[in-house]
């Protein structure tokens, strides 16, 4: 149990966050100015396990509240299908309803990361059509700025939605968020690699559940090491009964869809319920912090001679490495019409026949089925589980 917290599936004791921030009067004081620009309500769409990040991006970057957003409902999906073109990826949908619910809850500004692919592209489109509709609102678009550098970027960011905003307190605060964004994607590659072992069922759950809730409630970066500390400790404690030579999964793909559990319904939940050891290379900190695409591709000359596109580099070469660890399988999960991953569908397949290593291909659309999905990993798993028993 994390020191100083009650987690009850999600929820925080709030006297003992208190205490976990272990800060005296005159420190928050400090932390609080008195100035706080709060006249501006911030939000970004639902994305995975991010949001206590965006939160810390809000409230202490760009100093302004930070609108949460429930969880999604089959109106929001309805609402993005219905605002967007028939054709264009999922992902862009998922936003597009995130944006509508986010707007019709009372916020002033939406924060659109954008990303590697097409998706950089869609923070205009969807501004475009989001004023059609009669919205007013200021629309921060991380896709601008940033051939200015990280300092450059970073000033134009804060000062588009707070103008009075302290920059270098608030870069170091951006520091720090970026710090929480990497512990998240470690604390989630602990959580997969070990939940679907854990002797008493749902403890990893809510050892997570608890991290979540306590970075929620930093403002430091001292706070976010604590916080991930105590997660690690309590992680740690929780007894295994994990055999000797699991069933180990790798998921690549496309970036959005793989990541995030409402666009892929849960796809790494599943497999560590069927006793899966699950990896997934793709996450902000690799593609983002850490990511060297010349170098990547070096490691997989074989394959491909030049960048095919946002995260294709990234996904052959987690697949390679994956194969040549001893997986037992694949799992390539993207969106429909996600070009970049259809080009590397057939480099895929020759890693596979080279290395032997058996891959599931998976495309989501806003129609996919969790009932179909469950049948097609079941499936997977049990030839895996045939395979394995066969070589021992």
């Amino acid at each position: 149990m994390l020191k100083g917290f009650r987690i009850r599936t999600g929820t925080t004791d709030v006297a003992g966050a208190k205490r976990f921030r272990g800060t005296s009067d005159k420190e928050q004081k400090k932390r609080f100015r008195k100035d706080r620009h709060k006249a501006k309500k911030v939000a970004v769409f639902r994305y995975a396990y991010y949001a206590p990040a965006f939160k810390y991006f809000a409230e202490q970057v760009l100093d302004c509240d930070y609108l949460p957003l429930p969880n999604a409902t089959r109106r929001t999906m309805e609402l993005g299908i219905q605002n967007s073109a028939d054709d264009v990826c999922a992902p862009f949908k998922h936003m597009m309803g995130d944006w509508m619910e986010a707007l019709e809850s009372g916020a002033d500004v939406l924060v659109q990361v954008g990303g590697p692919c097409r998706l950089g592209f869609y923070g205009e489109m969807q501004e475009e059509i989001l004023r059609s509709l009669g919205y007013d609102f200021t629309m921060l678009n991380f896709a601008h700025g940033i051939e200015r550098g990280y300092v450059g970027w970073a000033k134009e960011v804060m000062q588009t939605v707070n103008p009075d905003i302290d920059i270098p307190y608030g870069v170091k605060q951006l520091m720090a968020c970026g710090s929480m964004m990497m512990k998240l994607d470690a604390a989630r590659d602990i959580y997969m690699a070990n939940a679907g072992f854990e002797q008493e069922r749902g403890a990893y759950r809510r050892a997570w559940n608890g991290l979540l809730d306590a970075f929620s409630l930093c403002e430091t970066s001292k706070e976010i090491d604590a916080a991930y500390a105590m997660y690690l400790e309590e992680t740690r404690a929780i007894a295994l009964a994990k055999p000797d030579r699991p069933i180990r999964i790798g998921i690549i793909g496309e970036m959005y869809t793989a990541i995030d559990m409402d666009s892929n319904l849960e796809l790494d939940e599943k497999l560590m319920g069927m006793g899966v050891e699950v990896h997934r290379m793709l996450n902000f900190t690799n593609r983002y912090t850490r990511y060297n695409e010349p170098n990547l591709r070096r490691g997989v000359a074989e394959y491909m001679a030049y960048d095919m596109g946002p995260t294709t580099t990234l996904t052959i070469a987690a697949a390679k490495r994956y194969a040549e660890e001893g997986f037992d399988g694949l799992v390539h999960a993207k969106c429909t019409g996600c070009t970049p991953e259809i080009d590397a569908i057939p480099v895929i397949r020759r890693v596979s026949e080279d290395y032997r290593i058996p891959v599931l291909y998976l495309t989501y659309d806003t129609e996919t089925s969790d009932t179909g999905l469950m049948t097609r990993l079941e499936a997977f798993y049990d030839m895996l589980a045939m395979k394995k028993e066969a070589s021992l």
